[in-house]
């Protein structure tokens, strides 16, 4: 009877492992927004609001902190009321026209 030998393949030498530096992770929020006529109209109602309420000129990070919404629905009710004339630019600031 003869025996079987068994013979392991010695492993391929590892190529020098060459680590990529990670990509910087973005630390910016990705801001989805869900735009159509009634969410729109809603921040349009939420900037007026706002604006109403401080009765006197506001930047457009003031508008967004004052009705607790973000800079971009804050610009996107702007456009509405803007649109319809309801508000308009005094000295850089907006205010109810």
């Amino acid at each position: 009877m003869t025996e079987s030998k068994t013979v392991k393949k010695a492993a391929a030498p590892k190529a020098a492992a060459t680590k990529k530096a990670a990509a910087p992770k973005s630390t910016a929020k990705k801001v989805v927004l869900d735009i159509n006529a009634e969410t729109v109209g809603f921040k349009a109602g939420d900037v007026y609001q706002a604006l109403a309420t401080a009765e006197k000129p506001l930047s457009v990070a003031e508008i967004a902190k004052a009705a607790k919404i973000t800079t971009e629905e804050a610009l996107l009710g702007m456009g509405w009321l803007f649109k319809e004339g309801k508000i308009k630019d005094a000295e850089g600031k907006i205010t109810l026209a």
